[in-house]
């Protein structure tokens, strides 16, 4: 049974990066989705990895690692990572990696859980190992079982090396979990087949991070799916599903790669479209 102990939490900037508008927006067009944001001369758009801090008493849980830095240089440069990682934003809230017991994963794209390893030198391949060697990792078995395999539209995002190092830590679920005192996961597939939403409380009411399924503001166009997506038809009405959700029932969400507000409350419009307001994280 849940603990009625708020948790508290803090939303973590790991890192920004950009990546191809065209890919983010599907099959809208540049001449439509170029008016909701602004994209440089390679028609790259700017992300950013958020992740959420969750912690109390002792316990400390990450929601999210973003991308780490076992990046080359053309590597960087293709997607304009910046020189930041979840090791960067968790030290400026005064917590070490050793002492995050538990993270949750929305699913194991490299954006999303490449920071789960870190390569000790950068010459060395074989000096990769776990960044967060005492936290079991939650993931769903699905998401798990599809990364191993390599799974997916794109061949460069699960990458054995961001996996292998961790593969003893993982906790693997499958449905509807609770998987701390009162934080509960929920398959949300679309994106990918394993993708899961993360829900807790705090002193205000439920927050719920729904991964890439609404990665950006103006995702929340229904059509307005990823090129990346798994399972489009069925990521916008998931998409549907969550909005509904979150509006009927109070949530604040938290979007993955919103490089401004990133948290926000859902409504219905007077014409009953969703419409995202900004609101806070609560630190």
């Amino acid at each position: 049974m849940s603990s009625a102990i708020p948790w508290k939490w803090t939303l973590l900037r790991a890192g920004a990066f950009r990546l191809d508008g065209g890919s983010m927006f599907g099959l809208i067009p540049r001449t439509i989705w170029s008016k909701w944001v602004e994209a440089d001369a390679l028609n790259r758009i700017e992300l950013q990895t958020n992740c959420i801090l969750l912690r109390r008493g002792e316990e400390v849980a990450l929601i999210e690692a973003g991308y780490g830095a076992k990046w080359t240089a053309k590597e960087r440069s293709i997607y304009e990572l910046e020189h930041r990682t979840v090791i960067d934003a968790l030290r400026e809230q005064g917590v070490e990696p050793e002492s995050v017991s538990t993270i949750i994963l929305s699913h194991l794209h490299f954006d999303h859980a490449a920071g789960l390893t870190i390569q000790r030198d950068m010459n060395d391949p074989t000096t990769i190992s776990s960044t967060f060697p005492r936290a079991r990792i939650v993931v769903q078995r699905r998401e798990w079982d599809d990364a191993i395999a390599g799974r997916s539209t794109m061949t460069r995002t699960y990458f054995k090396s961001h996996l292998d190092p961790i593969a003893r830590q993982m906790d693997l679920v499958a449905g509807t979990r609770e998987v701390l005192d009162g934080v509960v996961v929920e398959p949300l597939p679309g994106h990918t087949w394993g993708m899961q939403s993360i829900r807790f409380s705090d002193e205000r009411g439920m927050v719920v991070f729904g991964g890439d399924i609404i990665p950006t503001p103006p995702h929340i166009h229904r059509s307005a799916s990823l090129g990346y997506d798994m399972l489009p038809h069925e990521n916008m009405l998931q998409k549907e599903r969550f909005l509904n959700r979150a509006a009927e029932e109070k949530w604040r969400i938290v979007l993955s790669h919103d490089p401004s507000g990133a948290v926000y409350e859902v409504q219905h419009d007077e014409r009953g479209w969703f419409q995202l307001s900004p609101s806070a994280a609560l630190s």
